[in-house]
């Protein structure tokens, strides 16, 4: 399961990837675009059914991004990528200047 959120300085994606070491997954950013690849194989002699196989996941991004400030954590199974905004695609308030601020 993968779930996507756009805070006001970031992107965070979260992926479940329960029993995946850390160097079967892959992250990149190309432009906008994120990529999570990686390698599952949940072979055991103890277990009837086996799990194995590649995966893909692929995001695009809709606003600017600060590929630089891009941050990945793997905890308890669970991939956090969390990707910056760039001071661009920040939403801001902007101030309202001349006039005046009653009716007269």
């Amino acid at each position: 399961m993968t779930e996507e959120e756009e805070t006001e300085d970031a992107y965070v994606v979260k992926a479940e990837m329960p029993g995946i070491p850390r160097e079967n997954i892959t992250v990149e950013m190309d432009g906008n675009d994120l990529c999570i690849t990686g390698e599952f194989d949940n072979r055991s002699d103890k277990v009837l059914a086996q799990r194995r196989g590649r995966f893909c996941y692929r995001a695009r991004l809709s606003g600017g991004i600060d590929s630089d400030r891009t941050e990945a954590t793997l905890d308890r199974g669970v991939l956090t990528v969390r990707i910056s905004k760039s001071g661009e695609s920040k939403p801001r308030r902007i101030p309202i200047t001349g006039g005046y601020d009653q009716f007269v």
